[in-house]
């Protein structure tokens, strides 16, 4: 009962104090700054009371209009809630002392019926009625009362459409630098493996190759022998080539699909993975990727983080985005300033316009929720 009633019956007290003060302030409001700094708080703390977030705003053009409704709804709100909980302090204390009050003077149960209390009968019984009444106003009305206020406090102060749309920007040119910044990661990646591996390997074969060419007629014998080892060279480059393309796009996606490369995944992990896939039609291979890649890592971090005895894999498709979903029973408190592999799930999420969200209290269990926009 304290979970419910509690924090609607704090609000719209607080809300009767502050729309009172909202009141004497009215001329103070119709100065921009002034009026932003007093409507924030109350945004905020609506929301607090909803469980909805609330960003910062930039256009205050609502202030004004919230202050004045903030005011015509916050009164009697707040004084139903003020005179709900005070008559069930009276009902619950002063009736049971109603013999201390002179007789002039003595409370009175209902005052609209006008029931006079001239007995311990009277106290007891009127009393009990009167605070399982108000009780279940407060119960049932001043939580509903103090709701309906939060939600037209947000909608006042409901951010503009300038707002989201800088935000949006904001986002964007944050995802954009973040993209610039891993694909060129990514390069430097590539062109050191082909450098330090695929290109020193045809380096060698074409020194074995010109060696073995000057040596043929004075001894072929030697000339056969650098034939051989430039084969051998040839097929390690050729292995080290297609170990850096799979890092560009897995060759199992193409050959067995999302579905056949996740059950691979799940098949080498050392901890037991149960997977539901519900995703119909063919997905983009971008998508795929994304997709693959960040399956990967988490179920890397179950196994080598999590301390976990099993995992669960939960991938599907509706109204155009793909959700992916892994969880684990493991001992949670998963960090992502310890590089456990989170901020390059959040990257390569991000490149896609998608968002990551993880759920890792400590003594778990862990879920990370990933949400890629998928066109149809």
């Amino acid at each position: 009962m304290r979970d419910r009633v509690l924090p609607g019956c704090g609000y719209l007290l607080g809300t009767l104090a502050t729309a009172v003060g909202t009141l004497l302030a009215l001329p103070v409001l119709l100065v921009p700054r002034p009026a932003r700094r007093w409507a924030d708080p109350h945004r905020r703390r609506a929301g607090r009371l909803l469980g909805v977030p609330t960003a910062a705003r930039r256009d205050g053009r609502r202030d004004l209009p919230w202050a004045l409704a903030h005011v015509a709804v916050g009164l009697p709100f707040g004084l139903a809630a003020l005179l709900c909980l005070g008559n069930i302090v009276v009902a619950a204390v002063a009736l049971g002392f109603w013999w201390v009050f002179p007789a002039d003077a003595r409370p009175t149960l209902f005052s609209l019926l006008d029931v006079h209390v001239d007995g311990w009968g009277t106290a007891l019984v009127g009393g009990s009625v009167q605070i399982a009444v108000l009780g279940a106003a407060a119960w049932f009305v001043l939580p509903a009362l103090a709701r309906l206020h939060a939600r037209l406090c947000l909608a006042l102060l409901a951010r503009s459409a300038e707002d989201r749309l800088t935000e949006r920007v904001d986002a964007l040119t944050r995802s954009r630098v973040g993209v610039v910044d891993a694909h060129g990661a990514e390069l430097r990646r590539i062109e050191r493996d082909l450098h330090d591996g695929t290109q020193a390997r045809l380096v060698a074969i074409a020194m074995q190759l010109g060696v073995a060419r000057e040596s043929l007629a004075d001894d072929p014998e030697a000339a056969a022998a650098l034939l051989a080892r430039a084969h051998e060279t040839t097929e390690e480059a050729m292995a080290e080539l297609r170990a850096v393309l799979q890092t560009i796009y897995p060759p199992i996606l193409a050959d067995r699909g999302l579905d056949g490369a996740l059950t691979a995944l799940a098949t080498r992990s050392n901890v037991p993975v149960a997977i539901d896939f519900a995703v119909s039609g063919q997905l983009p291979a971008t998508i795929e990727a994304v997709a693959y890649y960040v399956i990967a890592e988490a179920l890397t971090n179950v196994a080598k983080h999590a301390s976990a005895t099993r995992a669960s894999l939960r991938v599907g498709r509706a109204d155009g985005e793909l959700s992916i979903e892994v969880a684990d029973d493991g001992k949670g408190g998963a960090d992502e300033a310890r590089g456990t592999g989170i901020a390059g799930i959040r990257r390569r999420v991000a490149a896609l316009d998608g968002v990551v969200h993880l759920v890792s209290p400590p003594g778990g269990p862990t879920t990370l929720l990933v949400r890629v926009p998928c066109a149809s």
